[in-house]
């Protein structure tokens, strides 16, 4: 009689375990991955939503240097800082037109953990007036 060979249980068990710390392993990437991705869209919703704010700021109103803050939605949260900026190394100029910058910053997640993406561009606007007098 031909003696049969195969597989003995330990080796059986053994390949089972190989297989199941490969499978553990492969969701735990795939885990990350679709973490990466929610991350990955919260960033480009909140890119939206600045550059939407961006665009429209001072549209209709003179720039104004200051702070103010507001919400998006239930998620998304900002704040705006409007500065004066001028080239650097150029003397301060008594001129028609101002560069401002505005930078924005927007806020989501949970309090315990925030996320931030900050925004920044120059606008074009009048020279602030002093109070009491000309410039």
């Amino acid at each position: 009689m031909k003696q049969q060979r195969g597989f003995s249980l330990l080796e059986v068990i053994a390949a089972m375990l190989l297989l199941a710390i490969a499978f553990a392993a492969l969701m735990k990437v795939a885990g990350g991955a679709i973490a990466l991705s929610r991350n990955a869209a919260a960033h480009d919703e909140a890119a939206l939503w600045a550059r939407s704010l961006l665009d429209s700021a001072f549209v209709t109103e003179p720039v104004a240097p200051g702070s103010r803050s507001g919400r998006f939605n239930d998620r998304y949260r900002w704040t705006l800082d409007v500065t004066p900026w001028q080239v650097p190394g150029t003397p301060p100029g008594g001129g028609t037109l101002q560069l401002y910058r505005l930078d924005l910053a927007v806020q989501w997640g949970s309090a315990a953990h925030p996320q931030t993406a900050h925004f920044d561009t120059l606008r074009l606007g009048q020279p602030q007036v002093p109070a009491g007098g000309a410039p």
